[in-house]
């Protein structure tokens, strides 16, 4: 079983903001190296690779499992709807594939801590 995170923000005219992203996937892989075999980014729109262009990668790798996390902050239109129905449109293509996704960011018990230490660590 191989299992992918694929990690999906909304993407961004500034190839800055998107190249952010994928340095993220990159340092992810140091904390979920034993539940993740890889990891890959893709955005909803203004960037490539779409979602379902990253679902594609993830299964060309070899995944069998696919963690989809939405790399947002709060559940707007994105997070409830969009998301689920574009990779909802990929599932028939994935029939023995086991795709997941998992809360938004802004939804982790750990946002609170996150916010706070970034606050503090910038007062001086």
């Amino acid at each position: 079983m191989s299992r992918a995170l694929l990690v999906i923000s909304h993407g961004s005219r500034r190839e800055a903001s998107n190249t952010e992203v994928k340095t993220l996937t990159d340092k992810l892989a140091a904390f979920t190296k034993d539940r993740f075999d890889f990891i890959e980014a893709a955005f909803l729109e203004l960037a490539e690779p779409s979602i379902p262009a990253g679902i594609k990668t993830c299964v060309d790798k070899g995944a069998t499992q696919i963690t989809i996390i939405p790399y947002f902050l709060a559940a707007g239109r994105h997070v409830a709807e969009d998301i689920p129905e574009i990779v909802d449109a990929a599932r028939p293509d994935y029939t023995d594939i086991e795709i997941t996704i998992a809360p938004h960011i802004g939804q982790s018990d750990f946002m609170a801590e996150f916010v706070a230490n970034t606050a503090i660590s910038s007062v001086k």
